[in-house]
């Protein structure tokens, strides 16, 4: 079989080419494929600053420097996988609600092809529709959630629909196995003390960035791989889990943050597990001026490609 290629920088200058993710070949639907890059260009979700709609046009601008091969992994996602930009969901950018119902539709019709979705957000409220149409394929998944913030959030401005609810929303609705749930990266200030003990109320693993600073993130991988097991799971990264010295061009910045090796660690440490999606959401251009948070977007959604199970399964096969 011939699997789908990225556009080299030999055989078209960076800076030309298709306006894809990776330069790779477009396509309508999910069709036929392994895995596929989606984005949802919403902001309508935010609390704070604006601008995530614009995310998704700026990750595929920025990730026109990857290559094919990941020199660390030694994975070869393209020798594996047949693999797509499908292009972005047609959100109402007018109604939340309503965009929340499409999104959900289209991740339907999506998995009904047994594609595995990248996504590119898009504001965090994507990822709860998101996790509906998964477990209506899947039954309930485990989580991997990487976010400064809980998002775990009964109502914002009294509303139940926002990027600080959506895994609320997605408990209430039965999309998680709770005792497969871990959060990485929360920090900063909150409302009452013990803001970010109702997930662990749930029954979730609950990791602030605290716990993180001066550590590798080899062991605690090691101890959510064996928390997820082989049950499906849904991994979740929110730029803003990075600390803005690296990852300035998002909504809700907080000091105190990840590192971009930390992040390629957790990413990393997915590889073998069951993952049936992926997103990295919450990227701001008009916040990122030097370009630098849609760099390390794109690159964090290439390691999630390289982590897939058909990729993992031909890496270790090599």
């Amino acid at each position: 079989m011939t699997y789908n290629q990225p556009l080299g920088g030999n055989s078209m200058p960076r800076f030309g080419g298709p306006a894809t993710m990776m330069r790779l070949p477009a396509q309508e639907n999910a069709q036929g494929l392994d895995a596929c890059f989606v984005g949802i260009p919403m902001d309508i979700g935010a609390s704070n600053r604006a601008g995530t709609r614009l995310g998704p046009r700026q990750i595929r601008a920025e990730s026109r420097m990857i290559r094919p091969y990941n020199m660390a992994t030694r994975a070869a996602p393209f020798e594996a996988m047949q693999v797509a930009d499908i292009g972005d969901v047609p959100i109402n950018t007018f109604d939340l609600k309503k965009s929340v119902q499409i999104i959900e539709d289209y991740y339907h019709a999506l998995l009904s092809h047994d594609a595995i979705p990248l996504t590119l957000g898009g504001d965090h409220t994507l990822t709860w529709p998101i996790l509906k149409a998964m477990a209506k394929k899947h039954g309930p998944v485990a989580l991997i959630h990487v976010d400064a913030h809980s998002d775990t959030n009964e109502a914002m401005f009294g509303e139940t629909i926002a990027h600080g609810c959506p895994f609320r929303r997605a408990w209430e609705d039965g999309c998680l196995i709770n005792d497969r749930v871990t959060q990485i990266g929360l920090r900063a200030t909150g409302y009452a003390a013990d803001d970010f003990d109702w997930g662990r109320a749930q029954g979730w693993r609950v990791v602030q960035a605290e716990e993180c600073w001066y550590q590798s993130m080899k062991p605690l991988m090691e101890e959510v791989r064996a928390r997820v097991g082989d049950a499906p799971v849904y991994l979740s990264f929110d730029i803003d889990s990075l600390d803005p010295a690296f990852a300035p061009g998002t909504g809700t910045v907080e000091p105190g943050g990840l590192s971009t090796w930390q992040a390629y660690e957790i990413v990393r440490g997915c590889a073998g597990l069951n993952l049936v999606g992926c997103d990295l959401v919450e990227v701001s251009p008009p916040y990122d001026p030097s370009g630098n948070t849609a760099v390390i977007a794109a690159n964090l959604l290439y390691e999630m490609l390289c982590a897939l199970p058909k990729s993992e399964a031909h890496r270790l096969a090599r």
